[in-house]
């Protein structure tokens, strides 16, 4: 009978850490062309850093109400800052630029890359190396990215590099982030953590957006204010407690292949809200791309 109680208390706490995981995805996914809507109306720098530092308050507030302490110890701050500017910083104003040349959609599918980026990192920053299987599914995974570059013309594709650098800077750093996190654990409460890294990381784009960008909040429309409060509520907020609540119930392996549920909504989601394109192509770098991601992510 007690072994009974524990195997379904056990699967209750899967199907909790699914649905949350599921979530997290479906949040973070149609994000994506709530950004690019977003920037027909302001400016990527002001519109990522703002609505950042909004969610940084909230996760603040939120980190409070459930008993978490908010103090960094003083050895931290420096490690807590680089990783700050790498994951957040860059990600914030990386991805917020790339919609400039890209497609929603484009830019969901062109995130997948980030656990190739960690894999290669962590190989000679952790010592984990990497099995000539994995380093075959990763080359699948870019194959499938390829795909999605090549586009219908080389002169087609060339438009749209700037956008794709940006979001490869953007998934670099985030990887080199997540290693060194890893290779220098921050030992801090989850949801403080992600409020202090939240702040750090978009108080640069906030200063950078101000300054070059000087945004009119009178030129947001009503479907503007609502895209912004979706980005700090749903996207900055809502969506990392589920993510955190989420590892806390689920292996990091499950946790990790489930996330790449994100770019599928985000490529759905942008073909239903902006009526972007979706055919043999983005269908094709998407089925290839996660495959191979996955694939290297069992192996």
């Amino acid at each position: 009978m007690t072994e009974t109680r524990s195997s379904s208390a056990n699967t209750g706490l899967s199907s909790a850490g699914i649905a949350l995981l599921v979530a997290t995805a479906v949040g973070w996914g149609i994000n994506f062309p709530v950004m690019k809507h977003l920037l027909q109306e302001w400016p990527p720098l002001s519109s990522r850093g703002l609505s950042a530092a909004a969610g940084a308050l909230a996760l603040a507030i939120a980190a409070l109400w459930s008993g978490q302490r908010l103090s960094v110890p003083r050895h931290l701050w420096l490690r807590l800052l680089l990783v700050s500017i790498l994951t957040i910083t860059s990600w914030v104003a990386c991805m917020g630029l790339a919609l400039l040349w890209l497609n929603a959609g484009e830019a969901a599918i062109l995130t997948i890359s980030l656990p190739l980026w960690a894999a290669l990192l962590a190989w000679p920053i952790l010592g984990e190396r990497l099995t000539i299987k994995r380093l075959l599914w990763l080359c699948v995974a870019m194959g499938g990215i390829a795909v999605l570059i090549g586009g219908n013309g080389i002169d087609a594709s060339l438009d749209k590099w700037p956008g794709i650098a940006f979001v490869f800077l953007g998934t670099i750093c985030v990887a080199l982030g997540t290693v060194l996190t890893k290779h220098f654990p921050l030992a801090m409460p989850p949801v403080s953590l992600a409020a202090w890294q939240l702040w750090l990381g978009s108080v640069p784009v906030v200063i950078a957006g101000l300054v070059l960008e000087r945004p009119d909040v009178a030129a947001l429309s009503g479907v503007g204010w609502a895209s912004l409060v979706y980005m700090t509520l749903i996207q900055f907020c809502l969506c990392y407690l589920c993510w955190f609540a989420a590892l806390a119930r689920l292996p990091a392996a499950t946790a990790s292949i489930g996330s790449l549920l994100v770019p599928v909504v985000g490529v759905l989601a942008s073909a239903m809200m902006l009526h972007e394109p979706l055919g043999l192509r983005e269908i094709g770098a998407l089925v290839i791309t996660l495959g191979g991601v996955g694939m290297a992510l069992r192996s």
